[in-house]
């Protein structure tokens, strides 16, 4: 039986990240980081918030998609507007009607979401931190407090340009339709079959859909400039 990553050793964990560095050519700190960014989607979508919340954002196309080959540290997620502020949309429907309620709906999501994270999402991921027995810690943050930082203590040593942190960056001004479940798995355990990893099961966005959020959330030209190189990378690997 395979052995469950996190209950072994810390030595041993080690040596599992850096034969799994040797064998996939991959840093150690970023198998690790990736292992806790899985860890980190399970225990969202095993919970009871998994209906309304939807993964998508650059993480998913690297993750789920393969569209993009790149190390994404952060976990975009979209908690279904249907569900934050009912009582604004009622039964007319997921679009506002005019420019006027769009800023209502606006200005509602800020206020409510960063409530939401606390009451509701950090005590799933604390209540899945204690059951597993892991050393990590849990801070809310961002301009509008709509993200949560799951701090870990790190095995690995890096460059210091990615942090042991990973970022769960909430939105909550869509439904995140169209979406469907996916598995995700650690990029690390292909190569250690003999070791458990964390897996998931979360619901995805689609594709598209994903890029022209992406787009149209690009507040620069550069920004604008690297949504369009990965467009273009995902039209090279389907034609491939």
């Amino acid at each position: 039986m395979a052995e469950n990553f996190f209950e072994l050793s810390k030595e041993d964990q080690r040596e599992a990240l850096e034969y799994g560095r040797a064998e996939s050519g991959r840093p150690a700190h970023l198998l690790e980081k990736d292992v806790w960014v899985v860890w980190a989607l399970r225990a969202l979508f095993e919970s009871p918030l998994a209906a309304d919340l939807t993964f998508k954002g650059g993480t998913s196309l690297s993750k789920v998609y393969k569209v993009i080959d790149r190390f994404s540290e952060d976990i975009d997620l979209t908690y279904d507007i249907r569900k934050l502020i009912p009582d604004l949309i009622g039964e007319g429907g997921d679009l506002p009607a005019s420019r006027s309620q769009a800023g209502k709906w606006t200005k509602a999501v800020r206020h409510r979401l960063p409530e939401w994270i606390t009451q509701n999402v950090q005590p799933v991921i604390q209540t899945a931190l204690t059951r597993d027995h892991l050393d990590a810690r849990l801070e809310l943050g961002g301009q509008d407090n709509d993200k949560l930082f799951l701090h870990y203590s790190a095995l690995a040593q890096g460059t210091g340009y990615v942090a042991p942190v990973v970022t769960l960056e909430f939105g909550g001004r869509a439904t995140g339709e169209p979406h469907e479940v996916f598995r995700v798995t650690c990029d690390i355990a292909e190569h250690l079959p003999e070791v458990s990893f964390p897996t998931a099961s979360p619901l995805v966005m689609s594709v598209a859909r994903t890029f022209w959020e992406m787009v149209g959330d690009a507040l620069s030209f550069d920004s604008l400039l690297e949504a369009c190189a990965e467009l273009e990378a995902m039209v090279n690997r389907a034609v491939a």
